[in-house]
């Protein structure tokens, strides 16, 4: 089987794990950096291009797209799968995985004990909804985080106003992608 795999980076751990394991199971790997590719459309052609060169005979594609490529990546995934070639996550399913409030949304409506959470663009009234969460310590997240970035321990009501604060006083650009989220902590 002719397999692709969709990285940004060929020396990630994850990514050279994969080569290792469909080479030892006798498949032929190419690894694709996402950035460098580009789709072109024409009346009945869904083409895509790395450099000059157009990718063809491929059975599968394995995305391993990080969050700064999601929209980008996701499109040239779907352009694979318009392709009628096999990949193991959908560029839907992808899109979805990093929408963290969608995720808790689902988990919430199924059932599934999560933290107590409370979401706001830019709350007028930061202590209320510290109340409505019950209150410190208290987690305080950026939704568009990843990898532990944007998540802050709050254990007082003082420090949670602060970081929430803080959160909303950044520039204009960096304020449009802000979501802070506050999850009470886990006391058992």
């Amino acid at each position: 089987m002719n397999l692709l795999i969709l990285s940004a980076n060929r020396n990630l751990y994850s990514t050279r794990r994969l080569v290792t394991a469909a080479e030892e199971r006798g498949h032929t790997v190419k690894v694709m950096n996402v950035r460098k590719s580009y789709a072109v459309l024409s009346k009945g052609e869904l083409d895509i291009y790395y450099g000059d060169h157009k990718i063809e005979n491929v059975d599968a594609v394995i995305p391993r797209i990080g969050a700064s490529l999601t929209v980008y990546g996701s499109s040239m995934l779907r352009q694979f799968e318009m392709k009628h070639i096999f990949t193991p996550v959908s560029s839907l399913a992808l899109v979805r995985s990093r929408d963290k409030l969608r995720a808790l949304q689902i988990l919430a409506k199924e059932g599934v004990a999560i933290p107590k959470t409370a979401v706001a663009k830019q709350p007028t009234d930061i202590e209320s909804l510290i109340k409505i969460i019950g209150g410190a310590p208290l987690v305080v997240k950026l939704l568009e985080g990843t990898q532990g970035k944007g998540v802050v321990l709050a254990e007082s009501k003082t420090a949670a106003k602060s970081v929430i604060e803080a959160f909303y006083g950044l520039n204009p650009e960096q304020q449009a992608q802000v979501r802070a989220r506050l999850s009470r902590q886990d006391r058992d």
